[in-house]
């Protein structure tokens, strides 16, 4: 996939208000040309900070995680399409996929399906029931996801060999979950250097904490987009 290392990656607006939004993204300036608003930060600051984003020039990825009634997913993916979204996240049913396909009409945004949380281990899907292995599973909603119609997945970097092998290069794959080298892994259970992410598979890399708590945001951008670069030569 022909993109640029800018593009790649994508920042995590995970804040508390559309004030720290705001002032982390006038600390990276031009260095991030795609950023992630997530539930906390929908919640506290409604459509407006998602237009504004766009109106500063940036792509926006939705990651809502949708799981509802189909009309419910529908609407709220129409909604999301009249936005001006890039991408928007729906977990990996068949029937939410297919509402969030409908949802979406003829507008361009891409819908991606959740394989699983990035924060899980086995004995988390143990607890719902899946006898799989992590890797099993991934693989299997990743397959069913894409027959359903998704455009892309979101999945950690630990399990994108699996999913590439199964379905080759054209699904979209996001990777949450990534740490620089040296870094801690906080609460992810997979995490993945953008690097290793990047050579497993992934097409875009979203970065939070690294970029948001560090001393000089900008510089931090930086620095993953040169190492993004370097892999992708």
């Amino acid at each position: 996939m022909d993109i640029n290392a800018r593009e790649r990656l994508i920042l995590a607006l995970d804040l508390p208000s559309a004030d720290d939004a705001k002032r982390l993204m006038d600390r990276v300036g031009q260095e991030i040309a795609f950023v992630k608003i997530g539930l906390e930060l929908f919640t506290a600051a409604g459509p407006g900070i998602v237009r504004w984003a766009i109106q500063q020039g940036k792509q926006v990825f939705l990651d809502f995680k949708l799981l509802d009634i189909g009309e419910t997913v529908k609407r709220a993916t129409a909604a999301a399409a009249e936005l001006g979204a890039t991408f928007l996240t729906v977990h990996a049913g068949t029937k939410t996929i297919r509402a969030a396909i409908e949802g979406r009409g003829a507008s361009p945004l891409k819908i991606l399906g959740v394989t699983v949380l990035t924060n899980f281990a086995d004995s988390d899907l143990e607890e719902l029931g899946i006898r799989e292995s992590m890797p099993d599973a991934v693989v299997r909603r990743a397959r069913l996801a894409t027959a359903w119609g998704a455009d892309g997945l979101v999945a950690a970097g630990t399990q994108l060999e699996g999913i590439r092998m199964l379905l080759g290069s054209k699904p979209i794959i996001v990777t949450p979950g990534i740490r620089p080298v040296g870094a801690f892994p906080d609460d992810q259970v997979n995490v993945a250097t953008p690097t290793l992410a990047l050579a497993a598979g992934a097409d875009y890399l979203v970065v939070g904490r690294a970029i948001r708590n560090a001393p000089d945001p900008a510089a931090a951008a930086r620095a993953i987009q040169g190492e993004i670069a370097a892999a992708c030569k």
